[in-house]
């Protein structure tokens, strides 16, 4: 068993609160065009975009250098707008266990946040935490929310 982490994200943002929901649980495939920088491609492998169950696979460049994470999508809650995602092969689960990802729409008053939790286990001590992918999420998440700002 190894050292378990969970790391957060909390970005505001400017485009309606179901954009990102939606996205990510109907439409990954259209995330490359929002945010090219970050991610090239999202390819459906098994079922249907929208679906528990159904896996995926990520084509994305982080620090230069390119990567996939293929992922089962684990939960999805429409009336929460909640979507999570678990690798089951990749670049992460070759140094990192039980890697998941969950996204949910958190309101405060008038302000809507886009909220990231990153759980997973390092193998021991001299594995770094994920602050670089922490920070790869942040950027790709305000690039889909000002590609969404500018169309309206």
């Amino acid at each position: 068993m190894g050292l378990k982490s969970v790391l957060c994200a909390k970005i505001e943002m400017k485009a309606n609160k179901d954009v990102f929901h939606d996205v990510f649980t109907n439409k990954p495939h259209h995330v490359s065009t929002m945010s090219p920088l970050h991610v090239q491609g999202c390819e459906l492998l098994e079922g249907v975009f929208g679906t528990v169950g159904s896996k995926i696979c990520w084509t994305y460049t982080l620090e230069g250098k390119e990567k996939i994470s293929k992922q089962v999508i684990e939960t999805i809650d429409e009336e929460k707008k909640v979507i999570a995602f678990k690798e089951f092969e990749g670049d992460l689960v070759n140094e990192y266990d039980n890697w998941k990802a969950t996204l949910h729409i958190e309101t405060k008053g008038e302000i809507d946040l886009v909220c990231w939790t990153m759980e997973y286990e390092r193998p021991n001590e001299n594995v770094p935490e994920l602050v670089n992918l922490l920070d790869f999420i942040v950027g790709m998440s305000k690039a889909i929310d000002d590609h969404h700002v500018k169309m309206n």
